[in-house]
């Protein structure tokens, strides 16, 4: 038993860390005062009033961080979600299809994944302006065609199966039978590239951050946080480590969980 338990033990640490996210950012509270400045406490460091210190707006470094949580998740969520939306659409239909249209539609993958992606994002971004909300609809744009690829690929490992052929028999229609039948050989496939790609989308948003072209100043976010810290770490290097070690152990608890189901789905298919 303590085998086993041991054994899950990178699981249960990284649902713990999800969960912890997922309630800092819907809940205000636990981060309130997050952006109350007070120049007097200018990049100070650790005391009992601050555990973390202050930056140089004299800003609460751990109320600050608690705070990014918010945009670390919603974000990646929504990036993960749309972009997976877009790839089951275009994903089964092209399988299921077949013919001119899943020519078309892998042809027009294959241009789209020859794009560096952190890259346009960046010049799209320039171009445009920034913004959280900008990036990432450019994003789940830039992200999609991953996914659309995926789902050919999953969907087309049982496009031949007897369940398919039955459905054809009874004269399903095709939106029926891709909803109903095939979506659910593929959904654990899904459910990992969900967590893999909200952990890709949260070290992509991030990096715009840190480069000024995410949230604006008077936000939380980690990367903006990071990028903010810079000139502090020989003054208050917590200021760097507590969004650093954010994004990081927030993008690894996502991979463990992502390669948990994947490992789950590969065992239910022996």
């Amino acid at each position: 038993m303590m085998t086993k338990v041991w054994h899950r033990l990178p699981l249960i640490l990284a649902l713990v860390v999800l969960a912890a996210v997922v309630v800092l950012s819907v809940v205000p509270a636990l981060s309130a005062g997050a952006l109350d400045q007070d120049i007097m406490l200018s990049t100070a460091l650790p005391d009992a009033d601050h555990p973390l210190g202050t930056d140089s707006l004299g800003r609460d470094v751990l109320k600050l961080t608690l705070a990014g949580a918010k945009t670390a998740i919603i974000g990646p969520v929504t990036i993960a979600l749309g972009a997976m939306a877009v790839g089951l659409v275009f994903g089964l239909t092209a399988a299921y299809v077949g013919g001119w249209v899943d020519w078309i539609i892998s042809r027009i993958v294959e241009l789209m994944l020859s794009l560096p992606t952190l890259l346009l994002a960046i010049v799209v971004a320039g171009v445009i302006g920034g913004g959280y909300w900008t990036n990432v609809l450019v994003f789940v744009i830039l992200y999609a065609p991953y996914e659309v690829r995926l789902v050919r690929s999953g969907a087309l490992a049982h496009i031949n199966d007897p369940f398919l052929d039955a459905a054809r028999l009874l004269e399903l229609g095709p939106l029926r039978t891709l909803a109903f039948h095939l979506f659910p050989v593929i959904r654990p496939l899904v459910g990992a590239a969900l967590f893999l790609d909200m952990s890709n989308a949260l070290v992509s948003l991030s990096s715009l951050s840190f480069l000024g072209l995410g949230v604006s100043p008077q936000d939380a976010d980690w990367g903006r946080q990071l990028s903010d810290a810079r000139n502090l770490l020989f003054d208050n290097p917590y200021a760097a480590i507590a969004p650093g070690v954010a994004i990081i152990v927030t993008s690894i608890a996502l991979n463990i969980v992502g390669d948990f189901i994947t490992e789950q789905s590969e065992k239910a298919e022996r």
